[in-house]
Formats: structure tokens, sequence, C-alpha cells
């Protein structure tokens, strides 16, 4: 039998005269670059859109859909979360009885048509459209937003900008003038707009990072939302260096200087909360890539029993920070939540009796009361020389953004012993391998045994959204292989307005938290293995693994099974 993709390739041979021997060539190009046949036709510019789609819809029977005047219904959008929408390149468009159609680039896509089914249990019936289309029809429906950065956007391609250009004919454009034309462009009011309508949609989308990124042929912005990318906007080309300079304006950054990496920040206030964005530049091969990362201080006065702590380790934090002097340190990849971790329990520490001083790279929040330092390498203000001149002015409690160098890793052993409470962090899986990197950094094994009080290995995962859960039935081999015995409800994410139709809301801590008692520090004097301390804390103290943890967040109906498996995928 005849499978799609098959019967793609045979239209286009009979009715596109491709020569079936490229098309080989290509099917094997896809396979290694995991591309859909559709994608690579375009990426490779076999074919047009248009062309496609028409191809398709002449030999698959299937309408052609302008969206751009087609009026949607808010009841039958609703029924099809944002996500699913971005993931599959789709939009629903009416319901009758038991059936759907929905608008759709790619109708050889079957785990799209099988996931609408289950998730709707509809039966379903497509019609083209061209991926623009589909795009902005997404972002006009489900974000409020999207409809004034629409008209913004028209504004803009209809010319709107055009009355503040200087014209030159056959005189080639200097860097200089393009410059000059920017910052003039990028103070207009459509630009000004865009930006700003940019920051506050991420905002009120409750993004923690907004990706600013020149592409060939646009310029791309995409915002993080509970730890994933989604893509919200393509700005045209001719607009690029407009909005890229006026990202530099507000950030303060050197306007002339587009071939070196900057660093900046601002401010901006929403619904009376003031929001700190720090933000880095990149030269890339279309442009500068902008990263603006949202910081919002208020999260950081909730102390450490808001921040979704099972009840265990929070005990084990509060019994670690009690302590006078030694060291606590907090591991995991990047965006794990290590620098929210130590903000927090700093921001707990912060009392008139205590002088407490930190040495980041950046400084990401800036606390009343606490004394920071910004490292600068590029001077020899480093971690290490910062946090020798630190301990002269004899502090209670220290923070170190990074211990990366056996340097930095001996000063703050040292301090730790000389009666200062140090908190610092490791990129390591688990907490018991802090213990074997900072060895392996060069520190004496007694050295460690006798600094460390606390280990703790710390994941994000996404936060079920309360209003919309579903109760899942978990599969008994998908328990089985969990080594779930015991009854538990499970749930899974749905999608509503509440939560921008992701399923989910905010993120939780999953921690694995290990105490340095008598027995550990003998077995980190004789070297003992990783697997051996590892061993003794789960089976003689109970140490809950981030595996465990996170599924004892799962079965809370804090998360769902596979947000539990895929952020412990180490384990």
């Amino acid at each position: 039998m005849i499978n799609l993709k098959e019967r793609l390739v045979d239209i286009l041979v009979r009715y596109k005269s491709i020569p079936k021997e490229k098309l080989d060539e290509l099917i094997q190009l896809q396979k290694r670059k995991k591309l859909s046949l559709r994608q690579l036709l375009l990426k490779e510019k076999i074919i047009s859109e248009q062309e496609l789609l028409s191809i398709l819809s002449e030999h698959l029977y299937l309408p052609f859909l302008r969206l751009a005047k087609y009026k949607f219904d808010p009841k039958v959008i609703s029924l099809v979360p944002e996500q699913i929408c971005l993931r599959y390149g789709i939009i629903p468009l009416s319901r009758m009885g038991n059936t759907m159609t929905i608008a759709m680039t790619d109708p050889f896509n079957i785990f799209a048509l099988d996931d609408l089914k289950t998730l709707t249990g509809c039966d379903i019936d497509i019609v083209l459209s061209s991926e623009d289309e589909i795009r902005a029809a997404i972002d006009k429906q489900y974000h409020k937003d999207a409809a004034d950065l629409q008209k913004i956007l028209g504004e803009i391609s209809k010319g709107a900008l055009e009355g503040e250009r200087e014209m030159v004919s056959d005189v080639q454009v200097t860097e200089e003038l393009e410059l000059t034309q920017a910052v003039r462009e990028s103070q207009t009011p459509p630009i000004v707009k865009l930006v700003d309508l940019m920051l506050i949609q991420a905002l009120k989308r409750r993004s923690s990072d907004i990706h600013v990124e020149p592409e060939e042929d646009c310029l791309r912005v995409r915002y993080r939302i509970d730890g994933d990318l989604y893509d919200v906007l393509r700005l045209p080309k001719k607009n690029q260096n407009a909005v890229l300079a006026r990202l530099k304006i507000i950030s303060n950054m050197n306007i002339t200087e587009s071939r070196l990496p900057q660093d900046g920040r601002f401010k901006v206030r929403l619904e009376n909360k003031e929001i700190d964005f720090r933000v880095s530049a990149l030269p890339t091969t279309f442009g500068q890539k902008f990263v603006l990362r949202a910081l919002d201080k208020s999260n950081l006065s909730v102390g450490l029993d808001k921040l979704g702590f099972s009840e265990e380790p929070l005990r084990l934090f509060k019994e670690a920070i009690a302590h006078p002097f030694g060291m606590i340190l907090v591991t995991g990849p990047t965006g794990s939540g290590k620098s929210t971790t130590l903000y927090s329990i700093v921001n707990q520490l912060n009392t008139p009796e205590r002088s407490i001083v930190t040495i980041e790279d950046p400084v990401e929040y800036e606390i009343e009361g606490i004394t920071q330092v910004q490292a600068h390498h590029e001077i020899g203000l480093d971690f290490a020389s910062g946090l020798r001149s630190v301990l002269r002015q004899s502090p209670d409690v220290i923070m170190v953004g990074e211990i990366r160098d056996s340097e930095t890793a001996d000063i703050a052993i040292k301090a730790a012993l000389t009666g200062q409470l140090l908190l610092s962090t490791l990129h390591t899986n688990d907490a018991a391998s802090s213990i074997t990197r900072l060895i392996d950094m060069g520190i004496e094994p007694f050295l460690v045994a006798s600094s460390l009080i606390m280990a703790c290995a710390q994941r994000l995962c996404r936060r079920l959204c309360n209003k919309c859960r579903q109760i899942y039935d978990a599969p008994g081999e998908i328990l089985k292989g969990l080594g779930i015995k015991e009854k538990a409800t499970f749930y899974q994410a749905k999608g509503c307005d509440y939560c921008n139709n992701t399923g989910y809301f905010g993120r939780i801590a999953v921690l694995e938290v290990l105490m340095i008692d008598d027995y550990i520090r003998q077995l980190i004097i004789k070297k003992g293995s990783l697997e051996e301390i590892k061993a003794y804390a789960i089976k003689k103290k109970g140490m809950r693994t981030l595996r465990d943890d996170a599924l004892l967040k799962a079965k809370q109906g804090l998360t769902t099974l596979d947000e539990a498996v895929r952020i412990t995928t180490e384990e």
C-alpha cells in the first residue's frame, strides 16, 4: 500500500517534472536532518510554498483557504491549545457535530491529525493554508496584544518610516549613514510602539526571556515561557537595524559597536511592579542577536517557604543555613533556578546584624542592604581576586556566583573554614557529584569534608495549571517502569485562557539534597566512590533523588509524569 510520502513524491515527479533521483537524495537528506519532506522541499527551494499547496490541493482534493478575512469562532479556538497549533502549524476553523475542520500546511503530518483526534474526540477535516497566514492567525486569535502588533507591522510595511529616510542615489551608503538612519528610525512612533508592546506582551505572558534573532530574510522574536521557547513574531528584514538600535538605546549600549558582544540593562514598570531587563547582544551571521532576560525582584522576597520546595528538602535547607559557617552548594545546569534559590537564601539571611557580600557575573538582582560586587575579568577582578578582597572585610555571609576554577574553589573552602557561611553554585548533574568536582579541582578531600555542609542538585519543572488540568489514567507498564507501586491520581495538561493554552502555569523546583554527616565526611577523606556516598545517603539518611522528588510532585498533582521524566532523564 502506497504511503503518504510516496504519494507526494509521485505527484512531484509527474506534475512538477522533478527527477526521481533528486527526490530520492532529498529523502535521504531528510532522514539525516530529521525534517519533514515538505520543509526540505521549501528549504532547498525545489518548489515554492504556493506551488506546493496548489499541487496538494488539486491532487489530494483538499480546498485552499485564505485566512486573512476568515471569521474565527473563539469557542472553536479554545478547543485546541496554542502550543499544539504552534507545534503542528495548524489552527481550528469550525466544528460541526463530531467533525472539526482545521487549516494546516502539511496534510501528510499524521501525528498532528492523531493528536488532534485524541485531544478533541472529533474526526478531522483539512483545508490548506500558507504557513505565514496560519502563524498570523494563531498570534491574532490566541493573544489580545497581537492585533496591536499586526497594526504596527501594517504601519511599518506601508512605509510609515519612509518620510524619515534619506534617499541616496548613485552613492554607496556608508556605515555611518546606515547607522544614522537606523537611529533615526528607532525613534519613530511605530518602532518605539513595537518594542514597547513586545516587552509588555512578554511580561503579560510570563516570559522569562525574549530572543530577538536576525535571520536571512526576517527578524525573528521568540518568548521563553516556563522554560520553552515560542515563536511570536517575524519582523520585516528592512526594519531590523531600527529595532536593534532601539534595544541598544534603552539598554545604554554602544550604538556604534556591532562587531563585539555587549551587555546592558534597563527597567520597566508594569502594574506596580518594577522589572529589570538584563540584555545581551551577540554578533551573528545576519546581524546582532539580542536576548532580554526579565528579572522580577518580587520573586526574591517570598523566601524559601514559597519556592515550591517539598517538605523534607525545605527542612534540610533551613537546617543548613542556620550554620554560622561552612559551605552550601547548589548544583545544576544553566536555567535550573540555582540563582533564584541562592538569592532567596541571601534575602532571608539579610538582617541588620549580618554583613552579606556577593560576587557575581553579572549582578542579576540589586538587593537593598547587601554589598554586591560585579566581576570584571577584563581588568583582573574575577571571582578569585574578588573573594580575596571580600575576606579582608570580615563579612558573615558570602555568595559567589559560581565556582569555576581551582583558585576560586581553594579560597572559597578556606573562607568556609575560617568563619564565613559561603553560598555558591557548581555545574554538576547530581548533589554527590559536587564533592568529586571539588576534589578534581585540586582541593584536598579533608578540606572538602571539613567545610561542606550541604550539596543540593536542582531542576525546574513546569507546574500544571490548576484551572484546566485533567485526570490522567497512567498505563500500568509506565508506572511499573517508574517504580510506582502505590495508588495515586495523576494529571495531564489541557490548556485554557488562564495559562495561555499551554496547560502549565509557572515552574517549581525539584531538589536532591545531600546533608553531610560524619560518616559521609569519612567517606570523602577515604576517597570513597560517588556510588558509595549516594547509596549511603539514600539508604541511611533517606535522601530523595531528583527523580523521586519529581515523581512526588506528579503524585501531588503539581506536574505531569511526562514532565517529571523529562527533567530527570539522567537518573
